[in-house]
């Protein structure tokens, strides 16, 4: 659970999930995101990925999950535009150029920050990519260009799983700053699942972090 006081972003009620014919993955799952960076912390298999997908609204599930004042139940767009996920082992985009991948990602986002995209295209050495079919992209650029996009949108959740995987010691550092002065918005918190507690970030105050409903 998250013991952050701020004002909740994301609020879970009795949730649940299991794949077919399997063990359920979430069963009465109760937690809470506040403001800031909310760590989900399990081991490598623990299902930190479903449980993000599970937040983003793309896998069925039973309870409630309200957003940023949008029930997923009552209000599904309403609910998916508040938060912005997109699954790193995902090929969807491979055909279209990076530029056009970031535009498909957010539109609809009135509050895209396009100069903090344009920094951090420039942070993550993604200058001489960004034209180019998202296929013809390494898996660190390719991870690149959807952390740009989700740091630079302005929806009141983002999701970011394993956020260092193939990155570069140069992308990583522009990774935590941004993060650390994003952390302070008011009405946006930021969950990151990790299968580490993320101690080397020290300029990154946690605002909290998800027990993961396993048995």
């Amino acid at each position: 659970m998250n013991s952050s006081t701020r004002l909740p972003i994301l609020q879970l009620d009795d949730v649940g999930f299991a794949y077919p014919d399997q063990s359920a993955l979430a069963s009465d799952w109760c937690a809470s995101v506040g403001e800031g960076v909310t760590l989900m912390y399990g081991d490598t298999g623990t299902g930190k990925s479903t449980l993000l997908r599970v937040i983003a609204g793309t896998l069925p599930v039973s309870g409630q999950l309200t957003l940023a004042g949008a029930c997923l139940d009552a209000e599904p767009e309403a609910y998916k535009r508040n938060v912005f996920f997109c699954d790193p082992a995902t090929d969807a985009f491979d055909p279209i150029t990076a530029r056009a991948c970031t535009a498909m990602l957010n539109e609809g986002d009135g509050g895209f920050d396009a100069a903090l995209w344009q920094t951090l295209v420039d942070g993550f050495s993604l200058q001489p990519h960004i034209e180019k079919p998202m296929y013809m992209l390494s898996t660190g650029s390719k991870r690149k260009v959807w952390l740009a996009a989700a740091l630079a949108s302005c929806r009141p959740l983002v999701l970011l799983d394993e956020p260092e995987g193939a990155l570069d010691a140069r992308s990583i550092g522009c990774l935590w700053k941004t993060i650390g002065a994003l952390a302070a918005r008011p009405g946006h918190a930021i969950v990151i699942a990790s299968s580490a507690r993320l101690e080397h970030v020290p300029q990154i105050a946690l605002a909290g972090c998800i027990e993961l409903p396993l048995a």
